[in-house]
């Protein structure tokens, strides 16, 4: 492709800039270099990265000589076209640097000039008489010992581990491959994630199902969806076990046609595994590669994966909310499975919301975008509502089982009972053991990890606190340490009261190390318990085998955190128990309730999936929650109806914007100071319509060592604030000493 008649191309420097400058295609370069392309300039006496973002630029007036670029550093280009443009909204959106958006784009082994991994064998050639290795005795020892002992072998051998293994250096071996007296042959290893043994259980038949006829009606406008090469956005709102998945595929199916490609999302790396291992048992074949993306991976899985897409192997790509940025060619469909999850929103630089960025995605690219949940974002049926997005219902499970029995459990009369434990309730210890009796499984689900929460004096109040953090210290049993779930400091538990010296300092509060303990103490010695939360998940692949492990059967009891809560399928799974369901209202967010209910509904939809009838028992001390009544019956569009009114009748999210400006600084005075002194400068300067709250201390006042104050800016238009602000910024005399950002669309407020 020719960079136009000056052959100029606009370049943004990986180093420090943030607008592009011209350079000159020298003429050995020149067809090899398009939008997308990483290249090697000279910035001042410096040789640095660029992107470039487009291709024959007007000349800068006044610019007789234009630099030229030094080299690309890879030969393909590693953004696509569509991604340029996409890191330029995400950076005049969420008020990042373009760089740092490119950057977070591109892996860090592509950036490096990395190569595939490869494997070289060597052998002797068949043309090799038996007096040639005699021949070479004399004046080529080591040659002639490597031929004698190649002419023993029935196979190719690696070449460098017989090379050590024989003690004959690279030189001697080159020789005799110039010679042709060794054959040599080099393999790209692929380094494939979840190609393994614990795949095995989450594969589905490779031809598809029978459709109910829900599921073949959404087929039907999902494909057609596809078929427009149109961008059309779709909900997909269907209850857990409606078969979503077999919905996402029909349309897969479709896109994959030709060369089209297809981007699939999951919220969390955990729910990768599994479908991964489904889509490879439906569409993996000799020309259609299924590769994983999640910063999980690495550094050599993720090249290989890159490598494969930017190549076309790869034309499926499923991972967590960084795979948006894959460089897939002729895009034809994005899924966005569990769209709601709170997990798609980057917390840190560039602030991006995966599922925003995946729908504006789908414009450049002019595809379908399939956003898929059972307790869809208020945001995404706002969207539905105002016809920006189109519905589609799946109201009945696909086998044709009711949806779980949801008993609500009074943990303020539990408490009441001599018997009680405070934590696992009579009637949910009840079911758990006829489970087990029964050869069923069940999950124990708690969003808190730990053994306590909180480590108590009784005496003068005090309570451990992180030395960094304005939250309490979490006790963890299994090696007596107090952590800090925040900044991950840690210390020795204290024997007595730092403050006043009291033995009788005690541990209050409950995570899932205390539940494990509880519900294995409480059943017979038979019944396996097993823990899966951030806690245990310090080896590779250990997730995957605990939950091999249980889709085998050889775990009756599966305790853990958010999780196991949303997409994963077990059919021997009658009996779930939420633990401490109403946690998410106590937090100072005006999405608690949404959160209460989507964590509900979710973990509730694990039971019941097989041919058997499932049960839930969703313990609170706040039951009368509405939250939690609407999703004891999973009755979305109550919940819907009374969450949306309140939200507009104070005009919070979705019917506005919330953009949030946090102030971090050492000295809390300070981090005060200027975020009062910033609110008196700005307000006046922002445009109209813009509502401001605060400053005020952030829920968590302290985190990692940082006080931290933040103003809340509400808008009907980003758009138009966001370049306000930045602007504001440059002429804004900000002490070096505080940090500030700007976080827009927040999804933790904390």
């Amino acid at each position: 492709m020719s960079s136009g008649p000056d052959h100029l191309v606009e370049i943004l420097p990986l180093s420090g800039f943030d607008q592009p400058l011209a350079y000159e295609v020298p003429l050995p370069f020149r067809g090899r270099v398009e939008i997308g392309s990483l290249v090697r300039i000279s910035l001042g006496r410096r040789q640095v990265q660029g992107i470039v973002t487009s291709l024959a630029p007007e000349r800068p007036p006044g610019l007789s000589k234009i630099k030229s670029l030094i080299s690309p550093v890879r030969e393909e280009p590693v953004l696509t076209p569509d991604l340029v443009a996409l890191a330029k909204w995400i950076s005049g959106y969420y008020a990042a640097r373009w760089e740092t958006v490119l950057e977070a784009m591109i892996p860090a082994a592509v950036r490096d000039g990395a190569k595939e991994k490869l494997r070289r064998r060597i052998e002797v050639s068949p043309e090799v008489a038996s007096e040639d290795a005699g021949a070479l005795v004399a004046r080529a020892p080591k040659q002639a010992q490597l031929i004698e002992f190649l002419r023993k072998q029935s196979v190719p051998v690696p070449r460098i581990e017989t090379l050590k293994a024989l003690g004959i250096g690279a030189a001697a071996c080159d020789v005799l491959v110039e010679k042709g007296l060794v054959l040599e042959t080099v393999q790209r290893v692929n380094r494939t994630a979840y190609d393994d043994e614990f795949s095995v259980g989450d594969e589905v038949a490779r031809e598809p199902p029978v459709l109910t006829q829900e599921q073949e009606e959404a087929a039907i406008d999902l494909v057609e969806c596809v078929k427009s090469d149109e961008f059309v956005v779709r909900l997909l709102q269907g209850v857990t076990g409606s078969g979503k998945t077999e919905v996402y595929f029909a349309a897969m199916k479709e896109a994959l046609l030709g060369d089209g490609s297809v981007l699939f999302l999951v919220p969390e790396v955990a729910l990768a595994p599994q479908t991964v291992s489904r889509l490879r048992s439906r569409f993996a074949d000799d020309t259609t590669e299924v590769v994983v993306w999640h910063s999980h991976l690495s550094s050599g899985e993720r090249l290989d994966a890159w490598s494969a897409v930017a190549s076309g192997r790869a034309r499926i790509v499923v991972g967590a909310r960084s795979a948006v940025f894959c460089p897939l060619r002729n895009l034809k469909l994005i899924v966005v499975d569990e769209e709601h999850e709170p997990a798609y929103k980057q917390e840190d630089t560039p602030r991006y919301q995966g599922r925003d960025v995946a729908v504006y995605r789908a414009m450049l690219a002019d595809c379908a975008c399939v956003l898929g949940s059972a307790t869809p974002s208020l945001e995404s049926i706002r969207n539905v509502r105002s016809g920006k997005y189109g519905l589609l219902e799946l109201k009945k499970r696909i086998d044709g089982c009711q949806l779980p029995l949801v008993h609500i459990v009074d943990m303020r009369r539990e408490a009441l009972r001599r018997d009680s434990s405070g934590v696992l309730s009579r009637p949910l210890l009840d079911a758990l053991r006829q489970r087990v009796a029964s050869r069923e499984q069940s999950i124990l689900f708690l969003n808190r990890r730990g053994f306590n929460t909180t480590m108590l004096c009784p005496d003068c109040g005090h309570v451990e606190q992180c030395k960094d953090c304005s939250i309490s210290m979490t006790f963890h049993r299994t090696d007596g340490l107090l952590r800090c779930h925040l900044c991950g400091h840690q210390r020795n538990a204290p024997r007595f009261c730092p403050s006043c010296n009291s033995l009788e300092i005690r541990r209050k509060g409950h995570g899932t190390q205390r539940i494990e303990d509880m519900a294995r103490d409480a059943l017979p010695k038979r019944a396996k318990v097993v823990r899966i939360d951030a806690d245990v998940m310090t080896r590779k692949n250990l997730f995957r085998k605990i939950l091999a492990d249980f889709r085998r059967g050889k775990i009756d009891v599966l305790v853990g955190t958010q999780m196991i809560a949303k997409g994963l399928d077990f059919p021997n799974v009658t009996l779930v128990g939420v633990v401490d369901a109403d946690l998410p209202l106590r937090m100072e967010d005006f999405r608690a309730s949404e959160r209460a209910f989507q964590l509900i509904v979710q973990v509730a939809g694990r039971a019941g999936r097989g041919d058997r009838a499932g049960e839930v028992f969703v313990q609170s001390f706040a039951p009368h929650a509405p939250s939690i009544q609407y999703a004891r019956s999973a009755d979305l569009e109550g919940f819907l109806a009374d969450e949306l009114e309140q939200r507009e009748q104070f005009a919070y999210p979705p019917y506005r914007h919330l953009v949030r400006h946090l102030f971090r600084c050492r000295n809390e005075e300070k981090a005060a100071f200027y975020a009062e002194q910033w609110i008196r400068f700005a307000k006046e300067r922002l445009p109209s319509g813009v509502e401001t709250r605060g400053p005020a201390p952030a829920p968590i006042e302290k985190m990692k060592g940082f006080y931290r104050y933040h103003i809340w800016y509400f808008t009907e238009f980003v758009s138009s604030l966001v370049p306000v602000l930045e602007k504001l910024r440059d002429s804004f005399p900000m002490d070096k000493e505080v940090i500030e950002t700007i976080d827009v669309d927040p999804v933790n407020l904390g």
